[in-house]
């Protein structure tokens, strides 16, 4: 069997979700396996059948397998796991957690992570032989500033990975995902942002670009009408990406939101997305992810920006139709809302 077409790089937590109850009151937890980067990979995988593999490091214990267990179940490869030896109570490495609240109505989703000291977050430049892992007939490689702001060391792994990939010919792409917590006592958002640069100049195609506009991540709020303007801004910081995307949303409530999408490239200039008014939420966690999946299938299928981004648009929205980080939509229903269908029962 051939090698993986979709490669990602990044931290696979262990999420823990009270379902429609509160983390300080809950009594029982329900688990997924999630992660910024890996949900892409995921998604690519379940919804759209692309080979994927996910390259991480876990702790080798009774939580790492199960996380494992659960990336098995995603159908992704995780024969470029690395797994860490640990001294029996976390103190040299350890797995992430992620405690994650839905949100209702007037309260947003809440997210608690508890992710120090992982064995992800202790990889360094030189530890993963590359030049191996894109010889195997990779045609797309994947990563984010979460995994760039897990540490000191993380960043240069990236920034390494990515250079190797081009090297080879792999087409890159980088989501910045600024994550406050993860920067706060290391620089916070203007040493997020000179990560985001350093590794965005690496990418043919940036995710999520809205987040380098401005002069330090979630600077402002940028309007619909000022979109177009704002990815021009980012493409002048950025000559050699391709392409330059990102979700729109709108939040009247937590469990309804504006949802669409856009699109730069020179050759095509501003594409905007199908637009998803009054969209019904049931967990929005992963769905700048979902958006990542179905944009990358269609750029791998030389769909052409706009069907591509269509294809983002409605994978995002399905992903916020069901509980974890992960996609439980198949393809047959993303092209479905593409075509302009409803939810009225199949039978």
């Amino acid at each position: 069997m051939s090698g993986p077409e979709v490669i990602a790089l990044g931290e696979v937590m262990l999420r823990f979700d009270p379902g429609e109850g509160r983390i300080r009151t809950a009594r029982t937890f329900r688990v997924w396996e999630g992660g910024g980067e890996y949900n892409v990979v995921r998604g690519l995988r379940r919804c759209f059948g692309r080979r994927t593999a996910v390259v991480t490091a876990l702790a080798d214990n009774e939580v790492g397998r199960l996380v494992e267990d659960l990336v098995l179940q995603g159908g992704v490869d995780t024969s470029l796991i690395r797994w860490t030896p640990e001294d029996g109570i976390g103190r040299t490495a350890r797995n992430g957690l992620n405690f994650v609240e839905r949100g209702y109505g007037i309260r947003g989703a809440l997210g608690a992570s508890d992710r120090a000291h992982t064995a992800v977050s202790q990889l360094r430049k030189g530890d993963v032989d590359w030049d191996t892992v894109f010889s195997a007939g990779a045609r797309w490689f994947h990563t984010g500033g979460i995994f760039a702001g897990l540490s000191d060391t993380t960043v240069d792994v990236a920034d390494e990975a990515m250079a190797a990939a081009r090297r080879h010919g792999v087409t890159v792409s980088y989501d910045p995902n600024y994550r406050p917590s993860l920067w706060a006592g290391r620089g916070g958002a203007d040493r997020a942002r000179e990560v985001d640069l350093r590794l965005a100049r690496h990418a043919d195609v940036v995710v999520g670009a809205l987040g380098l506009a401005g002069s330090y991540p979630g600077q402002a709020r940028i309007g619909d009408d000022e979109v177009a303007g704002a990815l021009a801004e980012v493409a002048c910081l950025l000559p050699e990406a391709r392409v330059l995307a990102t979700t729109l949303r709108e939040v009247p409530s937590a469990g309804i939101n504006d949802w669409s999408s856009a699109a730069w490239s020179a050759e095509t200039g501003l594409v905007t997305g199908p637009r998803l008014p009054g969209l019904h939420v049931l967990d929005r966690i992963g769905s700048g992810d979902g958006f990542a999946a179905g944009l990358i299938h269609g750029l791998l299928g030389d769909a052409g920006l706009e069907r591509a981004l269509a294809y983002g648009t409605a994978h995002g929205a399905l992903t916020m139709t069901t509980p974890g980080d992960v996609s439980m939509a198949s393809l047959a229903e993303v092209e479905a809302l593409i075509a302009g269908g409803s939810a009225h029962v199949r039978r």
